[in-house]
């Protein structure tokens, strides 16, 4: 339920403003001075903002300026604006989950070269593997192992389609980036997830590149849970070592057809 915003508490109103607005870049003041109201905590997700009218007063200045500011913090994804009779600009309660398309969104508008992708990945896999191991509870280990068995069986099982083999790698990955006990791991793998599974695709679709892969994940679990650092990474490099060439395999019909 939408809760409004400190209604009729003029006080409250002005702890948002540290400063009446200047001419110039008034509407981007104004969006960075309610903008460190809310990462303050002092409007909660879901509370309304006041009206334009009252932030017009509180600010000092003309309805266009604050419908400026007001379409900054929309535009960054800090609040949402509703119409009818409960409507208003409301704080958004900013989930994981779009954060991650963002990010994955900007790797791929960018270009991002594939190869930058899986170095970052391993360089970050390699620091989640001690993580995982000096962090991860017991059963968080065991799950890793089981859903990794999970993964091998179900690729010899003819009914299992490339959607269930990609969303049982998904699982994995995050499971293990959970497991480092930090969740800006996990909110970046998920946001990797998203954007370049695609590429841990390709190596399912393989038959040959699949069984390294499947056994690869368990062989990596299994010295996760053994408390082996360095034969974890050793598995690790190997994956992304036959991740590379798959890469490859697939950049030269393209480089051929532009040659």
């Amino acid at each position: 339920m939408d809760r409004p915003f400190a209604l009729g508490k003029t006080e409250i109103l002005q702890g948002i403003c540290s400063a009446p607005a200047k001419t110039g870049r008034a509407g981007e003041e104004i969006a960075l001075q309610i903008q460190a109201a809310v990462l303050d905590g002092k409007i909660k997700p879901g509370e309304r903002l006041p009206s334009e009218r009252e932030l017009q007063a509180l600010f000092k200045t003309g309805r266009g300026v604050i419908r400026e500011a007001l379409q900054v913090l929309k535009h960054k994804g800090l609040i949402e604006i509703h119409k009818g009779a409960k409507g208003g600009a409301h704080v958004k309660n900013i989930e994981v989950i779009s954060i991650s398309e963002s990010f994955a969104l900007f790797l791929k508008q960018n270009n991002t070269d594939p190869m930058h992708l899986i170095e970052f990945r391993e360089s970050m896999d390699y620091i989640i593997t001690d993580l995982a191991i000096a962090k991860g509870h017991g059963e968080q280990k065991q799950l890793l192992v089981d859903k990794a068995d999970q993964l091998a069986a179900a690729v010899e099982n003819q009914a299992t389609t490339m959607e269930m083999l990609a969303e049982l790698d998904r699982e994995l990955n995050l499971l293990f980036a959970r497991m480092a006990g930090n969740p800006i791991f996990e909110w970046i793998m998920q946001a990797v997830q998203i954007g370049f599974s695609s590429m841990d695709n390709a190596l399912y679709e393989d038959a040959e590149y699949r069984r390294y892969a499947v056994e690869n994940w368990q062989h990596t679990a299994r010295e996760i849970a053994a408390h082996d650092p360095i034969k974890a990474k050793s598995y690790i490099s190997f994956h992304y070592m036959i991740l590379r060439k798959k890469v490859e395999q697939l950049r030269r019909p393209q480089s051929s057809e532009n040659g």
